[in-house]
């Protein structure tokens, strides 16, 4: 169909095959050009059919699906969306296949056959995006290798920074995350739009690059500086402010803007709760969730960030939020880490202040 996106679709399961094709076909703007039951039928595809966009399996025999996705990454460029199942071995590969460029991911419903149409909007609207992201390329990571982790501050953190993310988020966050310091001043919290079960491993690898200290968000955690925390999938996320300390808070309300977590619930919790202290942070990612948020962190005076259009991988999110006038600053990803460290003032503010006396 002309102006169609064109979508390889690569798994091993004969009812994959038949099922995908079925719920992206739905849509007059996608074309299925083919299909392939393993990696080397799917590079042979690829040369074969052009296509834009590629849905891969990564659990496969044969060239197994890292080995494919290194494969296209290498060869072809193309943006690849992993269709991963929801086991911990899934989620492992999942965000493997992530760093290593995978542009997004849709998780597999538990009982595939039955529950696919429960996944079709997701994945239709993916590989849109996909399609249409032009400039920059998700940049593969090297593996996370340890980190010296420094002790936690015992005092409370500066400032409160929330950062709300999508599509392209796990390598931009490790990117920022990994080059903050040890004894960061600022406390972090983080709503990646993230399924339930992958949210957990995600902390877990971040962890691992980073040197601050970063683990899933639990009811009632402290906000510590020098210390982030991830959001689990399917909560909302919010900070609050007891009189015992600063905590977060997770709850089970409905979706907003399609999303649960909502970027937008976590940075109107920190507008209510702190005010002028609150560095709230809209990172690549599609659609528009956050936008409002942001709009009242800024009402309430606090600092207000979104991400530069070339350094994402999808401008939705940061793009609805400076349209409506709420980014007071538009950063490029590879100055965000700095400028979080100017906010909450860490060494760079330091190192100035000391040179000025």
């Amino acid at each position: 169909m002309s102006g169609a996106v064109r979508v390889l679709v690569v798994d091993d399961s004969a009812l994959m095959r038949k099922l995908i094709p079925q719920i992206l076909e739905r849509d007059s703007a996608i074309a299925v050009v083919g299909t392939a039951m393993d990696g080397n039928f799917a590079l042979k595809k690829i040369e074969e059919l052009r296509p834009q966009v590629i849905t891969l399996d990564l659990e496969m025999p044969g060239l197994n699906g890292i080995d494919t996705l290194k494969a296209i990454m290498r060869k072809y460029g193309l943006p690849v969306i992993v269709v991963s199942s929801h086991t911990t071995a899934g989620a492992s590969i999942t965000l493997k296949a992530l760093a290593l460029g995978a542009f997004d991911f849709v998780a597999k419903p538990q009982e595939a056959s039955g529950h696919m149409p429960d996944i079709a909007g997701e994945l239709i609207s993916k590989i849109k995006a996909a399609a249409q992201s032009k400039g920059i390329a998700i940049r593969p990571l090297a593996e996370p290798g340890p980190a010296i982790k420094a002790a936690l501050p015992s005092g409370p953190a500066t400032r409160v920074i929330a950062i709300g993310i999508s599509t392209g988020g796990p390598n931009a966050l490790q990117h920022v995350l990994s080059k903050l310091p040890g004894d960061f001043p600022g406390s972090i919290l983080i709503v990646q739009h993230m399924p339930e079960g992958f949210t957990d491993m995600f902390a877990r690898r971040l962890d691992e690059s980073c040197a601050i200290r970063v683990k899933e968000a639990v009811s009632g955690d402290l906000l510590l500086a020098g210390r982030a925390l991830v959001c689990p999938g399917n909560r909302h996320l919010k900070a609050k402010r007891l009189p015992l300390g600063e905590v977060a808070v997770l709850s089970d309300e409905p979706r907003v803007n399609g999303h649960r977590p909502s970027v937008d619930i976590l940075f109107r919790s920190l507008a209510e709760e702190f005010g002028s202290r609150a560095v709230a942070v809209l990172m690549t990612g599609m659609g528009e969730d956050g936008a409002s948020g942001l709009g009242e962190v800024k009402r309430a005076g606090g600092m207000t960030i979104a991400q530069s259009e070339d350094s994402c991988v999808v401008f939705g999110m940061p793009k609805a939020a400076i349209e409506r006038g709420f980014a007071t600053r538009v950063v490029h990803l590879d100055a965000l880490a700095n400028t979080l460290q100017a906010q909450c003032g860490g060494r760079q503010e330091k190192s100035a202040r000391a040179g000025r006396d």
